[in-house]
């Protein structure tokens, strides 16, 4: 049997290379099934093959690894670590394709970390760090799934754009909504104004800033307010909870 403290051996055996790569694809599994469950890009299968490729990678360079020391007319000179680093740039491509940002909301910086963390996790278990591999396969499991319900706990700044309706002789006055909704905690910054569609209604852009945790971030109580004081002609969320 292989030795799981066994750091990177010259000479793995066949059974070392297996336990290594069904180690890699069980920790890909893990880590991939909770992305998967919340409908994320690097799902299920790309993770286990994001680990996979890392593996594959350590592996290549951990049997290149036995032919340094031997004479130049032995073997084709080559730096066995550019595979783990050629393989962490090319994570590096497939993470920056998965953030998205649009305006002040960047989504996807989870997703691109995934991939991420995965290879460093197949760099270890296939170099033959499989402890370390493992340790770091449950730390990304429990960083995914456990703690991301601690985190929608944790109040943060929010911000949302929205447009009401107005007889056009209101103008941008402080209206009954920013009276009965400023006390509980959110800021009013007027935007725009744009004719409505008669001449005597106009539409006004304002934006609105709050801290709030939860679910969806405070978002559907407050276009619940908002409705109570005046017709919403629409309503953004620029940053999440989640």
């Amino acid at each position: 049997m292989p030795n799981l403290m066994d750091n990177m051996p010259l000479d793995p055996s066949w059974l070392d290379i297996v336990v290594r790569l069904a180690l890699v694809t069980a920790a890909g599994a893990l880590v991939g099934i909770n992305r998967e469950a919340g409908g994320h890009a690097a799902g299920f299968r790309t993770t286990i093959l994001v680990g996979l490729a890392a593996c594959l990678t350590m592996i290549q360079a951990n049997l290149l690894l036995s032919t340094l020391g031997k004479t130049p007319q032995s073997f084709a000179a080559m730096d066995v670590l550019r595979f783990p680093l050629g393989v962490l740039t090319g994570v590096g491509f497939i993470g920056g394709g998965a953030i998205l940002k649009r305006g002040d909301l960047v989504t996807g910086v989870t997703t691109a970390a995934t991939p991420w963390i995965m290879t460093a996790i197949g760099l270890c278990i296939g170099g033959g760090q499989l402890v370390v591999g493992s340790a770091g396969a449950v730390i990304a499991f429990i960083v995914l799934s456990p703690l991301k319900w601690f985190d929608k706990l944790i109040p943060r700044r929010q911000k949302a754009r929205f447009v009401i309706e107005l007889p056009r002789d209101a103008g941008v006055a402080v209206t009954d909504m920013q009276t009965a909704l400023e006390p509980r905690g959110y800021a009013f910054a007027f935007l725009a104004e744009t004719m409505g569609p008669t001449e005597a209604t106009a539409h006004i852009s304002y934006e609105v800033r709050w801290r709030q945790a939860g679910l969806d971030a405070g978002g559907a109580q407050l276009l619940a307010s908002l409705r109570e004081h005046h017709r919403i002609v629409s309503f953004e969320m620029l940053t999440t909870g989640t």
